[in-house]
């Protein structure tokens, strides 16, 4: 395509975990890229804020998700070497459950059939590993020894030094007011002027709303908070693992101390509704900000219940399903649409990018991204399901 003004090959509308994963993956392939971000990304308005994300390889639900884990991991090992920063510690992950609310043994057999390494332990077991957690009997737990964390604003950061790096070009501060198509072209519009393609990926996160009706994806945008509290040395990176804990309290997920920042613990179940141009209440404006973190910790980790550190307030963008959409517009073949992630998507960004570039370049992409579809939510389909995706990542 000539290189007129304002107008590329693609325009990356949300430069986001996703968006800016795809900007990369674009440019390194020589597309002429535009990246438009309401923001300044890494920045404190979206997911990706507040280091760290889980990132774990078993997974229930669609056998795609193992398949993208371990793509996705790959991907970090090669991003860290390219650009010589640390993004992946493989501090392991523990997941532990109330056997009367939640069994591993599907998660289990899912990852042998894998080949990921797995360990099924007991109460008693958990405790003597790591004697910081009190848990009754009827707990269990599901140890992924390679599983750990990624340094999500160093990975946005890292995505964002290698696409301008292959001159692809980013726009910040800059919101879309609105997007329109026709066959074979995009025109994106703001404030600072209108934009033109010959295709786009939308990847707007929390922000969907704000394109409707042009993509009315259906995904809700929640506030969640997460809060750093004083540990015990038992609880320090290098002799804890990341965790998920699915209890009579709720779904939470957390970090050991990194650097003496206290362990980091969210709640992913629950959150209040919010929709773009409405203010998030910070961190504390409800009680339940620290309190529900605080009383997880009280009961199951009281050594890590020690002074509230610091508080943040992020967002998730739930589908229905809590499964990811990755799917064309449903008019608009060369419109690519990614969200719904659910608050467990940023571990699978690199991939997710990787695919979106493939989608734009070759017309399709090697991965299974079917579970994916816009279509399971057309009426007729029978009832989308309700689940948790143990989340924090």
């Amino acid at each position: 395509m000539a290189a007129a003004a304002n107008t590329y090959d693609v325009i990356v509308v949300g430069a986001g975990s996703m968006g800016m994963s795809a900007g990369y993956y674009l440019a390194k392939q020589g597309v002429r890229t535009l990246l438009i971000d309401a923001f300044d990304p890494p920045h404190l308005e979206g997911s990706h804020h507040g280091e760290p994300r889980l990132i774990r390889h078993a997974y229930t639900g669609h056998p795609t998700y193992i398949d993208l884990a371990l793509r996705a991991h790959e991907l970090w090992n090669e991003i860290e070497e390219l650009t010589g920063t640390k993004l992946l510690v493989q501090s392991g992950v523990l997941n532990i459950a109330d056997r009367e609310l939640y069994s591993f043994a599907s998660r289990a057999a899912e990852a042998e059939r894998s080949h990921i390494a797995v360990e099924r332990l007991d109460a008693a077991e958990i405790r003597r590993r790591w004697p910081g957690i009190r848990i009754p009997d009827r707990f269990e737990a599901m140890y992924e020894p390679a599983a750990g964390y990624l340094y999500s604003e160093r990975c946005l950061a890292a995505y964002r030094e290698l696409a301008l790096s292959h001159g692809a070009e980013l726009l910040t501060g800059t919101p879309v007011g609105n997007i329109s198509a026709d066959a074979g072209s995009v025109t994106v519009y703001t404030k600072r002027g209108n934009y033109h393609a010959s295709a786009a990926i939308v990847s707007a996160g929390a922000w969907f709303r704000s394109l409707s009706p042009f993509l009315a994806l259906p995904v809700r945008a929640v506030r969640k908070v997460v809060g750093w509290f004083e540990a015990e040395a038992s609880f320090q990176a290098g002799r804890f693992p990341g965790f998920t804990l699915n209890t009579n309290e709720g779904v939470y997920y957390g970090f050991p101390s990194i650097g003496g920042a206290g362990l980091k613990i969210g709640r992913h179940d629950t959150g209040e509704t919010w929709s773009p141009g409405e203010p998030l209440a910070p961190f504390g404006s409800r009680e339940e900000d620290e309190g529900d973190l605080r009383r997880l910790l009280e009961a199951y980790m009281p050594g890590a219940a020690g002074k509230l550190l610091k508080g943040a307030v992020c967002k998730y963008e739930h589908s229905p399903d809590e499964d990811f959409i990755i799917d064309r517009h449903p008019l608009y073949d060369h419109v690519i649409a990614a969200g719904g992630f659910s608050g467990h998507g940023f571990k699978f960004s690199s991939v997710v990018g990787e695919i979106l570039a493939d989608l734009i370049i070759r017309g399709e992409t090697r991965r299974n991204i079917s579970p994916f579809s816009l279509s399971r939510f057309d009426k007729g389909t029978g009832e989308i399901r309700q689940r948790h995706q143990l989340g924090g990542d």
